[in-house]
């Protein structure tokens, strides 16, 4: 039995849950609402974009509506053209978009929550 779409199932309500979105629709823009869109370019199948899950899911916890949390399994059919729209070179890969939609930050490989929280800050957001 294949346990794939199950896990994949529970992390999307866990996402959901949590205030990060699995943003499923065409193209990434930032919203009004918030300051800062993370977004996050990974898979579920890569060990440091696993690792990356948890901090995503405090981002969501911790700054609220502050942010919007944005992941992307670029390697599934529906996550790959966000590989290309990003030009990523490597998972996982942090983007950070100001709240008109401007790429101000950029982050390859794993990135611990106190450096990340900075950059957050650096784009406007307060506890």
């Amino acid at each position: 039995m294949n346990k794939q779409p199950f896990s994949f199932l529970a992390l999307f309500v866990l996402l959901l849950a949590t205030g990060v979105s699995p943003a499923l629709a065409e193209g990434t823009q930032a919203s009004t609402k918030q300051i800062v869109t993370f977004i996050e370019l990974g898979s579920m199948n890569c060990i440091p974009c696993k690792a990356m899950q948890p901090i995503m899911e405090t981002v969501g916890q911790k700054y609220g509506t502050q942010v919007k949390v944005v992941f992307h399994d670029v390697w599934t059919d529906v996550g790959q053209p966000y590989a290309k729209q990003f030009g990523i070179r490597v998972i996982p890969t942090q983007v950070f978009l100001d709240k008109n939609g401007k790429e101000y930050f950029r982050h390859e490989g794993f990135f611990p929550a106190d450096q990340l929280f900075l950059i957050l800050e650096k784009g406007g957001v307060k506890l």
